[in-house]
């Protein structure tokens, strides 16, 4: 697996991966198996748009999209918050109970999202 730092950062559970398919794909494999089998589709699915559209913009957000996804899965308080906060959202009994919940969870993926921009 190719690596941006040598290291994984305090609390991560591997370092920072490219963002290269088979970077990310090889990180997912490590911190979230379960999945890969959406890795792989998502991949597939952004392929299949860029020859369609002529475009290398869904590649791009593919990729942007599962480093901040991984960012998450790397670091196992992060990603518990994040994966307690979908859930909670899911089950939540009223609009507004969910909306917090979805809040928090879109805090935690940009937070996530800016770290890997960030480099």
């Amino acid at each position: 697996m190719s690596v941006q730092h040598p290291e994984p950062s305090e609390g991560a559970l591997i370092p920072r991966p490219e963002r290269t398919p088979d970077a990310l794909r090889a990180a997912c494999a490590v911190v979230a198996p379960n999945l890969l089998a959406a890795y792989d589709q998502a991949k597939d699915q952004s392929l299949a748009q860029a020859v369609e559209h002529g475009s290398l913009g869904p590649v791009h957000a593919y990729l942007a999209h599962w480093a901040a996804v991984l960012e998450i899965e790397r670091h196992p308080e992060t990603a518990r918050a994040y994966h307690r906060a979908e859930y909670l959202a899911q089950v939540a009994t009223t609009a507004e109970e969910a909306r917090k919940h979805l809040t928090e969870a879109a805090a935690l993926y940009r937070e996530a999202s800016r770290a890997v921009h960030a480099e």
